[in-house]
């Protein structure tokens, strides 16, 4: 029996899900993250850097998620322009409510109240997201919510600057 400390659960392939946005932190703050957990014995999912992202990769990286105990989204400046890390936030709190996964937020020079409350570039990029799909697109509002939702969890914050 594993002891109440351990992370791993025989229904997860993996301990943690890392989600971030690669152009953001790949080569530095997620992939020193990752070393670290593998280096612990935690077995961790960080997409591969040659995939090129598209619908197929991206079911790929759904059920990892899925499949996954604990998620950490990695929030950076430009962490909402991609629709696919917002996609896997939905997913993300979608696994918190249905399956108890443990989320745990990383604001990576950013503050909370800012993807909390989508000001500063998390505004722009919501912003931006309407305007291609349409004010009160139900995609925009999942996305917001799946923001708000999760900077409302306490995380860490892991700044450069500070």
């Amino acid at each position: 029996m594993a002891s109440s400390s351990s992370f791993s659960s025989s229904s997860w392939t993996y301990d943690v899900f890392l989600s971030f946005r690669g152009q953001d932190t790949r080569h530095g703050f997620t992939s020193r993250l990752y070393d670290a957990l593998r280096r612990s014995g935690i077995h961790s999912f960080m997409d591969d850097p040659g995939i090129e992202r598209g619908e197929k990769i991206f079911g790929s990286i759904l059920q990892a998620i899925e499949r996954s105990g604990i998620a950490l989204p990695i929030f950076t400046p430009d962490y909402a322009s991609s629709r696919y890390c917002l996609d896997e936030l939905v997913k993300i709190m979608e696994c918190q409510r249905t399956q108890a996964q443990v989320v745990i937020p990383v604001f990576h020079d950013v503050e909370p109240s800012d993807v909390r409350n989508q000001r500063g570039r998390y505004g722009e990029a919501m912003e931006r997201r309407e305007q291609r799909l349409g004010r009160g697109s139900d995609r925009v509002m999942q996305w917001s919510q799946a923001l708000t939702q999760a900077a409302n969890i306490s995380g860490f914050n892991s700044s450069p600057n500070r």
